[in-house]
């Protein structure tokens, strides 16, 4: 028996992961790939006439256990891979991609949908039913139903191909990222860098068997080293490693994955008659077409830059006081920390005493009980993927709401960064309501034998961004599963991380979970108000740097055929020279590690940052204005969001906000 195969014997039916053997995966998905044709091929060969019962919702219901498994499995493939897990991923994606392209191309199923959508009027179909068949047309047609067999066959080919080398592409970055590490034997090499961090670098020794210290490319380790290392040859050294991750023409370069994903993606788009792949994209989000973000990054971009060229122009004088004529990337980090203490007299050091991350959660999962009712319980009668994870059962006013799994700290087998994901969808079916199993991947500072896993005040708002993701997912209150939680336009599902960012400025709620680890001392009220004013330190320096990453995006998805006559390195810096504040090095690139849009979702989609930052600027604006615990707006904000993509995003805002957003109140935050 395999038991990926069968429904879970576990509290919720949550994935069993004690029990699951890697030798499970395969012949799991082979056998739910099976199961679930067969599920089309009775919606396909029922003799009575199609309608929306019979077709559209039973196509809705289909292969829930197979996107369970899938979910199980590369979450995993993120969070706690090994090479045996990369093996089956690079054998499962092509099943998978086949087998879906094989159901998106299925003339029969399509030619009832069609049927079912040209007599839609006939159907008296509620706001929910109406978007799920306009969704299931539409994903149908943007998947190649009305293309002619030959068309097909290439469009089938390019999305397998497509899958697998994305797949490689992440793969790569986290191999080049394992692969360096910087051994240090001399503590002075470490002078500036706090004694926690440095025990931490002595840790990491130690797992190597080494004397000394080591850093690593990981984010908790790169970082502070970056911010604090008053050595700067060896931030040097670092950044360039860093800058070179899948860009030194080894085994792990990506240089040619690139060129080799945009061609494949150009080719997608042009056969499904698009100009490119941004145009075939932005049909599906909020912003419709390439020329609105372009205008909007641009318009920011004008906005943005003066901000910027002053921050630069005041770090370098603190650079030039150490004798430093040409400041470069590398030291950016070092001096905006100096800055930040010389302005504000604050330090992630002195701060990171006042938020460990117990309390810290304590605190999100309290204002989610003050907002929305919920509350949390650990359960430990859950299996879970790593011993580090915990299992919380989240009730909404005593009723069971969700599963929350947290996994906090970095590993080898995890990949950077932090997100948010699910296990298992919220849907309703037979008059029940199936809820969700959310999870959240972050990668902190462990705790040491001495300290709790303390958090820099960026890791806080970091907890909040991917739980505001969380709460999406939590609160998903929808009939069918593809419309529910996060399953919304790609420009509209940064909103609810964005907006519980703001909750970590505001000194009422500050002052209920900032408190010292020894003494339970609050956060000092100056050091508060510094947390306020420092709130928009080197905004437009990051404005523009994210406004970097969204034009590199778009160019990349407009313009892929120059890649033809240029390398990535020269594509990236023409680019980029607009929003380019320090020279640039010729020996490194960030496209090749660019994982966000090469291996994640967000291919022409990476300006949807900033874009819901104007929506949550805006929706956070609202609290503000009525109180930021306002019961009432709260009430507004929830049924936002438990709609999931029932509704087009924009009406959804305006049904909350009362109007659509305004660029005015990003701009007011961020500027002033």
């Amino acid at each position: 028996m395999n038991i990926l195969t069968e429904k879970f014997n576990t509290p919720y039916h949550s994935a069993p992961f004690t029990s699951i053997k890697n030798e499970d995966y395969l012949p799991a998905f082979k056998e739910l790939i099976q199961k679930s044709e067969e599920e089309i091929n009775a919606i396909v060969n029922n003799p009575e006439a199609p309608t929306f019962e019979n077709v559209i919702e039973a196509l809705a219901y289909s292969g829930e256990q197979l996107d369970v498994v899938s979910n199980i499995f590369f979450n995993l493939n993120s969070a706690e891979t090994s090479d045996e897990i990369q093996q089956i991923a690079q054998e499962v994606s092509p099943i998978l991609t086949e087998y879906s392209s094989k159901i998106s191309q299925n003339e029969a199923l399509f030619s009832k949908i069609k049927k079912v959508y040209d007599e839609k009027e006939k159907y008296n179909l509620n706001g929910e039913q109406k978007m799920l068949l306009n969704e299931t047309y539409k994903g149908f047609v943007r998947s190649g139903a009305l293309l002619n067999e030959e068309d097909k066959e290439k469009l089938k080919k390019i999305s397998m191909d497509l899958s697998l080398k994305s797949l490689q592409f992440g793969q790569n970055v986290l191999a080049s990222t394992n692969a360096y590490f910087k051994h240090i034997t001399q503590k002075e090499d470490l002078a500036g860098i706090p004694e926690a961090i440095i025990d931490q670098y002595a840790e990491e020794a130690k797992e190597r068997n080494l004397e000394g210290w080591v850093v690593t490319l990981q984010y908790p380790s790169y970082i502070p080293f970056m911010t604090y290392a008053e050595n700067r040859e060896l931030r040097k050294e670092l950044a360039l490693a860093n800058g070179k991750k899948s860009f030194d023409g080894g085994e792990f370069d990506n240089q040619n994955m690139i060129k080799e994903l945009l061609s494949l993606k150009q080719q997608k788009a042009e056969l499904l008659g698009y100009q490119d792949y941004a145009d075939f994209v932005l049909e599906e989000r909020m912003a419709k077409s390439p020329v609105k973000v372009f205008d909007f990054l641009n318009e920011l971009l004008t906005k943005a830059k003066p901000y910027a060229d002053k921050e630069i122009e005041e770090l370098k004088l603190l650079a030039k006081a150490d004798g430093i004529e040409d400041m470069q990337g590398y030291d950016h980090a070092f001096y905006a920390e100096k800055l930040r203490k010389q302005k504000f007299d604050l330090n992630d050091e002195e701060l990171k005493p006042y938020f460990p991350l117990n309390q810290v959660q304590d605190a999100v999962f309290g204002l989610a009980g003050k907002l929305f009712g919920l509350t949390f319980e650990e359960r430990n009668d859950i299996p879970k993927y790593h011993e580090e994870v915990k299992v919380y059962e989240v009730k909404e006013n005593g009723t069971y709401k969700s599963l929350l799994y947290v996994d906090y700290f970095p590993r080898k087998g995890k990949r950077a960064g932090a997100w948010m994901t699910s296990y298992k969808n919220q849907y309703q079916q037979n008059g029940e309501n199936s809820r969700p199993h959310i999870s959240i991947v972050c990668n902190f500072s462990k705790p040491t034998k001495d300290t709790p896993s303390l958090l820099t005040f960026q890791e806080v708002t970091t907890l909040f961004h991917e739980f505001g993701h969380a709460l999406h997912g939590m609160m998903a209150n929808t009939q069918y599963p593809s419309l529910s939680g996060t399953s919304v336009k790609w420009d509209f599902v940064e909103l609810p991380s964005q907006f519980l960012e703001n909750f970590c400025y505001e000194p009422e709620f500050l002052k209920t979970f900032a408190k010292h680890y020894k003494t339970g001392e609050v956060l000092p009220d100056e050091k508060i108000e510094k947390i306020e004013q420092s709130k928009n330190f080197m905004e437009g320096y990051q404005t523009l740097r994210q406004i970097g990453f969204g034009l590199l995006d778009m160019n990349y998805h407009t313009k892929a055929g120059e890649l033809e006559h240029e390398t990535v390195k020269e594509f990236e810096d023409k680019y980029t020279k607009a929003t380019t504040l320090y020279p640039t090095n010729p020996e490194t690139a960030m496209s090749p590690s660019f994982s966000h849009i090469f291996q994640g979702g967000y291919s022409a989609g990476y300006y949807s940052y900033k874009w819901a930052e104007v929506l949550d600027a805006d929706a956070f604006q609202y609290f503000k204005e009525n109180g930021i615990f306002n019961p009432e707006i709260a009430a507004q904000y929830k049924v936002l969001l438990s709609s999931g993509g029932t509704k087009d995003p924009m009406e959804l805002y305006k049904d909350f906000r009362g109007s659509e957003p305004k660029v005015e109140s990003l701009l007011k935050r961020a500027f002033g």
